[in-house]
């Protein structure tokens, strides 16, 4: 390397690339213990590119997990080596590049679920997400997500159930903590407090010093107890006494019941299930990204979904259900609802419940809590329906080619008010299956040691400038 004036070498194996040696490399290994050989020091390599392949193609590579370098390759033969240190400062990565928001960047491969915008669908794993809510309970999907497996039969199901149910009681030490964090904070922002004391009092250990077995019986054991800290910070806040998690009740039951103190009629709970595992993933969300980003930490899964549920709390993320059924408050009766459309399409207004970052066609998710809505009927299900038609109209006349859809927090806050749970816990009952999403990507995460430190590009006065002195 000295004599050639290179950075590395390419190890060579039978004439193909088998990893790159630095001169470091090559120096730390010799002085450690001499007559290694060459492969035992090198680094592996990514894969071979072929010189005439454009560098985006380089780069998707060295995204991929892992770290290491390209190999270049020129007519079959070895031209050179590549990183993402060398891509940087030519493809000028950095916030000049990136879209907003990471908006359509891939930053990671995962196996939980995926949303395919264009199409109008989503699924968890292998499996379409609105077939499962119509088709399966909650506790099947969460345990598809967890194991990555359905439960094959009753006994499978039944198991899952009996292991996941008794984890919904709160210690004596959490409950008598949580008349005064209901005190002080709504339930959402009380779940972190309450969760965070769970999370220390069972001895939540970092994700990097435990087994996945280990990981495992975290996540369920802080998906299990969600439902009930938010349902008892709720009725702490209202003056009334927290009512205990019932084993024999499925998911969206027990959650109306740990909520209103009576057991929900069988069309309410299913209602409630269906949204409840209609919402359990949706791809990188920002809470999802914020829990793998801790994850990748090695930090424990409790800190992994305190800082889930803070970004959750962001009124651009986890707060439009509620703000969705104040427009159909605002509203008020079918009468009304072309005058106010208009009037707000007009003004340029944002129609609360339609659009949606995503999806460019139907919300796959609305559609179905639309049927739901219709079946639970009403007078606040009539006037959905009826606003709806109305938007598609207005924007028909006034806006031609401008097509709007209702999405999932639009449909959502009709269902959740129709089954009988208050508006200020429309989010945190959001969150309380959410959790299951989070879990599941935390565990994923954790099979990654490789830390997310993503980059920024200082865009600040050029440095270094001299430290002025202290004028007078």
């Amino acid at each position: 390397m000295r004599a050639q004036g290179v950075a590395a070498a390419v190890v060579l194996e039978n004439g193909a690339p088998l990893g790159t040696l630095s001169e470091r490399d090559a120096q730390g290994a010799a002085a450690d213990r001499p007559g290694l050989l060459a492969s035992d020091a090198m680094r592996p390599v990514l894969g071979t590119i072929d010189a005439s392949e454009d560098l985006s193609a380089a780069l998707r590579m060295l995204a991929r997990p892992g770290s290491g370098q390209l190999v270049v390759t020129s007519d079959g033969a070895v031209a050179g080596v590549v990183s993402l240190a060398d891509l940087a400062p030519v493809l000028s990565i950095g916030p000049a590049a990136t879209p907003p928001g990471l908006k359509g960047v891939v930053v990671a491969d995962t196996e939980v679920s995926d949303v395919r915008g264009e199409e109008g669908f989503y699924h968890y794993r292998q499996y379409s997400a609105v077939e499962l809510a119509e088709k399966r309970p909650l506790e099947d999907s969460w345990r598809l997500m967890v194991d990555g497996a359905l439960p094959r039969d009753r006994g499978q199901q039944e198991a899952f159930a009996a292991e996941v149910r008794p984890l919904r009681q709160a210690s004596p030490l959490v409950m008598q903590t949580l008349p005064a964090i209901a005190r002080a904070s709504e339930p959402l922002e009380g779940l972190r407090t309450a969760l965070s004391l769970a999370a220390a009092e069972r001895g939540l250990r970092p994700l990097y010093d435990i087994d996945p077995a280990a990981r495992r019986a975290d996540a369920l054991f802080v998906a299990a107890l969600t439902p009930t800290l938010l349902a008892g910070l709720y009725r702490l806040r209202h003056g009334k006494e927290p009512v205990p998690a019932r084993p024999d009740l499925a998911g969206g039951a027990n959650y109306v019941w740990m909520l209103s103190g009576a057991e929900p009629s069988p069309g309410h709970a299913g209602a409630v299930e269906r949204y409840l595992t209609s919402t359990i993933d949706h791809g990188f969300s920002a809470s999802t990204f914020t829990a793998r980003v801790i994850a990748s930490t090695g930090a424990d899964l409790g800190a992994c979904l305190v800082g889930a549920i803070g970004a959750l709390s962001g009124p651009l993320h986890g707060g439009a259900p509620s703000r969705a059924l104040e427009l159909l408050d605002e509203i008020g009766s079918p009468e009304r609802a072309r005058s106010v459309i208009e009037r707000k399409v007009g003004r340029g207004e944002r129609i609360m419940g339609f659009g949606h970052a995503v999806y460019r066609t139907e919300d796959p998710r609305s559609n179905m809590l639309r049927e739901v809505a219709r079946q639970l009927g009403g007078p606040l299900a009539e006037l959905a329906l009826n606003v709806e038609r109305t938007v598609v109209e207005v924007l028909a006349e006034l806006k031609p080619g401008r097509r709007l859809y209702a999405n999932v927090e639009f449909y959502a806050g009709v269902v959740m008010a129709a089954c009988g749970i208050p508006k200020e816990m429309f989010t945190p009952t959001f969150a309380s299956s959410r959790v299951i999403g989070w879990t599941a990507n935390v565990l994923e995460q954790a099979g990654d040691p490789k830390i997310i430190r993503p980059s920024a590009r200082y865009v600040g006065p050029p440095p270094p400038q001299p430290v002025p002195a202290l004028e007078g």
